[in-house]
């Protein structure tokens, strides 16, 4: 084995390590699979509602993918150089050293991970309560702050079987992902070609370009059940849209999550790169697309009571657009086929989520700063223990019900920590000029510093108008400080 291998090997002296047994289609089905949850179905209602223009909401998707692309891209080069598991936990500690790169394991275990696996588990249980509606019932609840349903206890068995069915090999995740991934693809692809079919029957799609660059801001009030619009333009408009490309940049992320498990992937100096593209290229067009669709089938504005088009996109019904432009496809069966589409979804993320997170954890542990336990292989070859640890935390953040708080404020945190990894590139190339790039960056250097240009506004932009938010998600960063040293002073004692 080489020496670019050594970190797979169990840190236990049993001679175990990581299997390469993933191939170019594993990988790009786990970045595709990991990215597509529930997002592209919700998140353009609150885009509308922040931007109300179709244009500027086709162009938001198109910035958001844009980046996440070059962002891809930059990051080939990294997992080209150091082809093991852990990946972007590796790239941080060898650019800027083990702090950086622990507070960036931190914020992935406390919050990033484990805060999207909860939200995406009772997402998944929410969407089956369309069919057992039993789910919905409370068992006990806490004064007015805290309920416990039957929808989180699915949730969290969703949590537990993934992670059992991922400890018994990478196999078994491999399987679930392709055939999940597949699944929502074909079924996604179906949404997109009926939508345009019958939208452009009709003159929804004329009517929402009829005025596309003329932007507003609609801010519902509940109390009173009235909408306030506001024309926004300039340095507003620009700044809304640095607001609301949280939600699309939401629901593009994780896709760095096949670097976790680079330690199982065969030729990964090309394969993840290629993996990387491959993935975020296909997630891109078909988050366009379906905006597009529900352009074509319903009316950008509306009102929170009527009918599912007198609602529109701004005011579908639970903020399900992806369920209204269903029902506009094949009527009230729309709104189950739409959320059996999302189960499937859901839990097929899931299991991309669950099985590349413990290879981080396990990384982490080879560096005596995680558990020590979860550094260990089991029979199959898999940190099992690595993604106990990360079951258990995934599990209290769904009884807490405070993972949507959580991953608000970590959001911010985690394009930090993309910016950081990608100015990495430019730190290595000084520091080791000579080390073997069998990839380099796409455009280098003018493609990662737009995207480090255009991201590092986006933080600003978030600092100023969510400032609470993004103040939480560093004071959650800066949390792992104190905690590191903890594991510092056990490894030194």
């Amino acid at each position: 084995m080489s020496e670019t291998d050594t970190s797979s090997v169990s840190p236990k002296g049993s001679g175990q390590e990581l299997k390469r047994s993933l191939g170019l289609i594993d990988a790009t089905s786990l970045v595709a699979g990991s990215m597509i949850g529930s997002g592209i179905f919700v998140v353009t209602v609150y885009m509308a509602r922040d931007l109300g223009s179709a244009a500027w909401i086709l162009v938001t998707w198109l910035i958001t993918g844009l980046l996440t692309m070059s962002a891809a891209l930059s990051y080939g080069e990294l997992a080209g150089m150091m082809p093991n598991a852990g990946g972007q936990y590796v790239y941080i500690q060898r650019a800027y050293g083990k702090l950086i790169s622990f507070l960036y394991g931190w914020t992935v275990f406390t919050v990033i991970q484990t805060g999207v696996i909860a939200a995406v588990a009772v997402t998944f249980a929410n969407y089956a309560a369309v069919f057992f509606p039993v789910l919905e019932n409370k068992i006990f609840t806490i004064g007015d702050s805290f309920t416990f349903t039957n929808s989180q206890v699915l949730a969290m068995f969703s949590i537990v079987l993934l992670t059992y069915i991922n400890t018994k090999g990478v196999k078994n995740g491999k399987i679930i992902q392709l055939v999940f991934t597949s699944a929502k693809l074909i079924a996604l692809f179906a949404l997109i070609i009926f939508g345009l079919y019958i939208g452009f029957h009709t003159t929804t799609f004329h009517d929402n370009f009829a005025n596309m660059w003329d932007a507003s801001k609609t801010v519902f009030d509940e109390t009173t059940k009235t909408a306030t619009v506001t024309k926004i333009s300039g340095v507003a408009l620009v700044g809304a849209i640095g607001a609301t490309i949280i939600n699309s940049l939401f629901s593009s992320d994780a896709w760095n999550n096949v670097t976790f498990i680079a330690g199982e992937i065969k030729d990964p100096k090309k394969n993840i790169p290629r993996s990387l593209f491959l993935g975020t290229l296909i997630v891109t067009i078909i988050y366009i697309l379906a905006n597009i669709a529900y352009l074509a089938l319903l009316p950008l504005n509306g009102t929170p009571d009527g009918s599912v088009v007198q609602h529109g996109i701004m005011f579908a019904s639970q903020n399900r657009v992806g369920a209204a432009a269903a029902s506009m496809i094949m009527g009230n069966i729309g709104v189950f086929a739409m959320a059996a589409l999302i189960m499937v979804s859901t839990f097929g993320c899931n299991s991309g989520l669950i099985l590349s997170g413990g290879r981080l954890f396990y990384a982490m542990a080879k560096d005596a700063l995680f558990f020590k336990q979860a550094g260990e292989l089991n029979n199959n070859d898999v940190p099992a223990k690595a993604l106990w640890f990360q079951c258990l935390w995934a599990c209290v953040l769904c009884i807490s019900g405070r993972y949507g708080d959580l991953l608000t404020y970590a959001t911010f945190a985690s394009l930090i920590f993309y910016i950081l990894t990608i100015y990495g590139i430019f730190i290595l190339r000084k520091k080791e000029p000579n080390a073997e790039r069998p990839y380099k960056a796409f455009g280098y250097p003018i493609i990662p510093i737009l995207y480090i240009i255009v991201t590092s506004l986006i933080c600003v932009t978030l600092l100023i108008y969510e400032t609470t938010s993004t103040g939480l998600g560093l004071f959650i960063v800066g949390l792992g400080i104190p905690v590191y040293y903890l594991f510092l002073n056990k490894k030194e004692g």
